[in-house]
């Protein structure tokens, strides 16, 4: 996804197979901290290239395909609980995460606008803490282990450490199907209530 060409070569190809783009989930994402308090330069260039860059090209590449079509569409953008706080964290990692992910955001309200003339929904899912190799999982005590004032952060008000990458892909497919056919511009939390008890 940091390659807005190898993105516009896959785009294409579907193009042409299918005849069309009517959805768009930018959804790859990665995550930078741990024990390491320190960040190289290098690893928040590919956090921020990844988690918004990334977005950001998924658009550039989907985008006028949609336009151009004609049909309308829906894109999706996976921010994260994360993009709706600020972190309570200096590590570095957490920094560059928690920045990419409010920029997420900012796409997300900027394209709603721009494309609701072409009848074109930007949305925005933003999930707590996922049981996937990214989150370790879901064991948020091997996070906290390292940066225990992630630990409050890290706590959702429903008695679940993490949901599951289902919850948020049903979420996407909501957003993405006509039963969401007037919702733009939003950001629906996946979050086991996290943002809320805040």
């Amino acid at each position: 996804v940091r390659s807005k060409d190898a993105l516009e070569a896959m785009a294409d190809a579907g193009v042409r197979t299918l005849g069309g783009l009517d959805i768009a989930v930018a959804n790859a994402g990665i995550g930078r901290g741990g024990s390491v308090l320190t960040m190289p330069e290098e690893d928040w260039d590919t956090q921020i290239d990844v988690n918004l860059k990334g977005v950001w090209n998924t658009g550039r590449v989907a985008i006028p395909s949609m336009i151009e079509h004609g049909r309308g569409g829906s894109i999706v953008l996976t921010s994260s609980t994360g993009g709706l706080i600020g972190s309570p964290s200096n590590v570095p990692g957490m920094l560059g995460y928690t920045a990419a992910k409010h920029g997420v955001i900012g796409l997300m309200r900027s394209w709603a606008n721009f494309l609701a003339p072409h009848s074109i929904r930007v949305n925005s899912v933003a999930p707590t803490t996922v049981r996937t190799p990214m989150a370790n999982n879901g064991d948020v005590s091997s996070i906290t282990k390292y940066v225990p004032e992630l630990a409050n952060a890290l706590t959702n008000a429903l008695p679940v450490e993490a949901v599951d990458a289902r919850d948020v892909a049903n979420a996407v497919a909501w957003l993405a199907s006509d039963d969401a056919r007037y919702v733009t511009g939003t950001v629906l939390p996946v979050d086991a209530g996290n943002v809320n008890r805040r």
